[in-house]
């Protein structure tokens, strides 16, 4: 016990932006239409997002090395700004909240499609976990993504798992819901995505 809670208090730590760095971006304005991502992972490098919205602050800590061409293509569209202003067009309390389409439709995307990076032993088994969205294809992942309001087992092992809350989750909690009783037509919108580094 007494070494879970230090660990916790470790990455805890290491989540509050000590050590961490902000890599420069790619672009002035957003840009929101690519043919593929081009390569922007560094080896050695441990990356993490921070998602400015309406609502708060969200850090994610990328998993780069589990699924290194799922995290490879959000960064370089960070680093576009190609998130910027995009509404969280689908939130389902208990379940995800989803952002990443341009159009705010569900139907949208980069200009590009990959297929599923599954890393063994992750899973969809809390609150806070991070996946790409996609169509019935499995090769149809792109720019669209979720974060997990709960326990949600049966997306394991049919989305990319590519990342996790470590901090903000109470607000992604905080997010208008789209669907539900306490549907609201008020949608709440990420204002930038922040790429961070630590060696």
């Amino acid at each position: 016990m007494r070494v879970r809670l230090l660990l916790l208090l470790l990455l805890l730590g290491a989540c509050k932006g000590e050590s961490m760095k902000p890599l420069p971006y790619l672009s002035e304005e957003p840009v929101r239409s690519f043919k593929a991502p081009e390569k922007v992972l560094k080896p050695g490098l441990d990356y993490y997002a921070r998602i400015r919205t309406t609502q708060g602050e969200i850090l994610l800590d990328l998993l780069e090395k589990e699924t290194p061409f799922t995290v490879n293509s959000f960064v370089f569209l960070a680093l576009h700004r190609y998130f910027d202003g995009v509404v969280w067009h689908r939130v389902i309390p208990g379940f995800v909240a989803q952002t990443g389409d341009p159009t705010g439709t569900g139907r949208g995307g980069p200009g590009y499609t990959f297929g599923l990076e599954i890393a063994p032993g992750l899973a969809f088994d809390r609150e806070g976990m991070v996946g790409m969205a996609r169509t019935q294809d499995p090769n149809s992942n792109g720019s669209q993504f979720f974060i997990t309001l709960g326990p949600a087992p049966h997306l394991t092992g049919q989305y990319t798992l590519f990342a996790q809350v470590v901090e903000g989750m109470e607000v992604v909690r905080r997010l208008a819901p789209t669907e539900g009783p306490g549907a609201s037509r008020e949608r709440d919108r990420i204002l930038s995505v922040e790429i961070l580094v630590k060696e």
